[in-house]
């Protein structure tokens, strides 16, 4: 292993790890700042993956802007709201289509489909830490980044057959073990010591943010191989950009704001 890309990835990661910290101590107007932050950077690199297609720079400022108002409309107790921003989104997206296709009949709806795509991808599924409290949002953040660190290392020192070679080629099925067996760890010792559910339960949801963290890595995989790039930006040292960070917790997080409305575990 490189260690001045080690080294890298490890100052980029406590730097990284302070920002999310701060939103944990403090809530409120900090988390949805730094929420917002974070989305529309992830957004705007998901965007820039798609720039073959041509067209997107306009959907990167319209999509900068929807994340504002849809993150917002969930701090809002109307439920209608959210709703609302992403029915204006796609009305939007669908005039933009119009405009360009009564100038070129060969236009194509694509440029629009992926502002769509982006914004349920990222800010709608950051919107759960929203409503998350600080032992959520730390378990949530913090399993993603031992699935993510376990797996890497584990894959790098032991790996060698891979799991998934045509979606991501470094990825072994030891690094996939290795970070399973170390979120299901995590998971359970910090819901042991924090939450109120049976220990068998935190298994559980170990292995389950485990399989939705690993589903999102291969997801995003799959978008920069499908569109001929290495990473999805340059923002972070050793990391490359800031999707290539948190696609595994856009996967995480979703699932569990889905299994604590059933289940409550803090």
């Amino acid at each position: 292993m490189d260690i001045s890309l080690h080294k890298k990835r490890i100052a980029t990661s406590i730097g990284l790890a302070a920002i999310p910290a701060l939103a944990i101590l403090f809530q409120g107007w900090v988390l949805f700042a730094v929420l917002a932050l974070f989305s529309v950077l992830a957004l705007w690199e998901f965007y820039d993956m798609f720039r073959p297609v041509g067209g997107m720079t306009s959907y990167k400022a319209l999509g900068g802007i929807f994340t504002f108002l849809l993150l917002g409309a969930f701090t809002i107790e109307d439920p209608r709201c959210p709703g609302i921003i992403l029915i204006s989104a796609f009305w939007t997206s669908a005039l933009l289509f119009l405009g360009s296709y009564s100038k070129d009949l060969s236009a194509s709806y694509k440029q629009a489909a992926i502002f769509l795509a982006g914004l349920i991808y990222i800010p709608l599924n950051f919107h759960f830490f929203l409503g998350f409290n600080r032992f959520e949002i730390f378990l949530v953040i913090g399993a993603a980044a031992i699935s993510d660190t376990a797996a890497f290392y584990s894959g790098t020192l032991w790996g060698k057959k891979k799991i998934w070679p045509k979606i991501s080629p470094k990825k072994s099925w030891i690094g996939c073990l290795g970070g399973m067996s170390a979120c299901i760890v995590g998971v359970t010792l910090f819901g042991t010591l924090f939450g109120q559910a049976a220990w068998w339960q935190w298994i559980l949801l170990g292995a389950a943010l485990n399989i939705a963290a690993q589903f999102g890595d291969f997801f995003e995989s799959a978008l920069k191989r499908s569109q001929g790039v290495k990473d999805s930006g340059t923002i972070l040292p050793g990391h490359g950009g800031l999707l290539d960070r948190v696609d595994s917790m856009l996967f995480a997080v979703p699932v569990y704001g889905l299994i604590q409305t059933f289940k409550p575990f803090f």
